[in-house]
């Protein structure tokens, strides 16, 4: 059974309205820039495409522009524009399919009318350059959320899988996690250190989230949240979105994952299309990895189980990576098959209502108040 018939068929929800499925992180807007793949027609790669998200009732994706972090200054910017230009050319080109959407009442409007509805996030704070300016025009450009750092630390922020550098946020990443509070932008917190992340929380005025981050206390990785940083992210009114990554749900799969983490690449000295097409080449290098892993969808649900035990049933959602990892969970391996989980949820003894909270209405509630439509 599709998941949107799933979700139809639950006797809570309105038969007015189509149901709403959330992924707080999905990069399949690198395939768009990178490949130039055409995500309105059904694909044999990549792990989402708009028929594959209908299959699979996700019908309210955050699509990533990430740069990769040795894109440095004005470097990242170009580079994250040329991934929101991407995201506009789809925009334009299939306006009866997908449209962008700024908060919750364009979700909602948008997916009643049978379209995808797209929200924004910029994957990485080195992508302002050290510029609330440049912050305020990525909002101006319908950007609503972003994750503070990616794989490295930079000018104003540690990054979880790199060597304190700052104690956690500067006064300026303090500025910049308030300037996003006021201009209506998501702060997400995933790929953050610890400190990092518990420094936000003591500046933020609204709820945050982890866009794609799973559990600790299961996969010791350190992308992975711990039982307290989950209860204090609840305190917070925020979500945890969890991340489908062998590595982040299976420990065996960890093993692997922190190998590659603590392996230092030397970063390219590049510039502009050079640098592009080294970055072109490093992504489709990992999409034709595909290595032997041991992470299943019950290890997503145990993951699922295991944070709403800590965190609260308000506070958990779905944070896939989908085309940002390179081995999805046996029976999750691409968006189509959200159906799935759904069931296994159902089987696990999960209510109806608290399903539809899991897969979308706990992670549109907190952008409905961060962007206060």
């Amino acid at each position: 059974m599709r998941l949107a018939a799933f979700l139809l068929a639950l006797p809570l929800f309105s038969q007015t309205a189509p149901p709403i499925g959330v992924d707080s992180h999905m990069d399949t807007l690198q395939r768009v820039l990178i490949d130039r793949a055409d995500i309105s027609r059904r694909s044999p790669v990549g792990h989402s495409d708009i028929p594959r998200l209908k299959q699979g009732g996700v019908n309210a994706p955050f699509l990533a522009l990430w740069v990769p972090t040795y894109y440095k200054g004005a470097e990242a910017i170009r580079r994250t524009l040329d991934l929101r230009d991407a995201a506009q050319r789809l925009f334009d080109s299939h306006p009866e399919l997908i449209a962008l959407a700024l908060n919750a009442a364009d979700v909602e409007r948008i997916t009643r009318s049978g379209r995808i509805a797209a929200i924004l996030t910029v994957e990485g704070g080195h992508q302002i350059d050290d510029d609330l300016g440049v912050l305020r025009m990525y909002y101006k450009l319908g950007i609503r959320s972003m994750t503070l750092t990616h794989f490295r630390n930079h000018n104003w922020a540690d990054s979880s899988t790199d060597k304190p550098l700052h104690n956690g946020l500067t006064d300026f990443g303090k500025d910049v996690v308030r300037e996003m509070n006021q201009l209506g932008m998501i702060v997400d917190v995933s790929h953050v250190s610890d400190k990092t992340f518990y420094d936000v929380l003591a500046v933020t005025s609204k709820p945050v989230i982890a866009s794609h981050s799973s559990c600790r206390a299961i996969s010791d990785v350190p992308r992975n949240m711990t039982d307290d940083m989950l209860r204090a992210l609840a305190k917070n009114g925020g979500v945890v979105g969890i991340n489908f990554g062998e590595g982040f749900l299976n420990p065996k799969d960890a093993e692997t994952l922190k190998a590659d983490i603590a392996r230092v690449a030397d970063e390219p000295t590049l510039t502009s299309k050079a640098l592009d097409r080294y970055a072109d080449e490093q992504f489709r290098k990992e999409q034709m990895e595909h290595p032997t892993t041991y992470a299943t969808i019950d290890d997503a649900v145990a993951h699922i189980d295991h944070a709403v035990q800590v965190a609260g049933i308000d506070h958990v959602g779905i944070g896939s990576d989908f085309d940002g990892i390179s081995a999805p969970p046996k029976g999750l391996e691409d968006v189509s098959k959200m159906p799935a989980l759904a069931a296994a949820l159902k089987k696990k003894g999960y209510a109806d209502a608290d399903i539809r909270k899991i897969l979308g209405g706990n992670t549109l509630r907190v952008l409905r108040e961060v962007t206060g439509k």
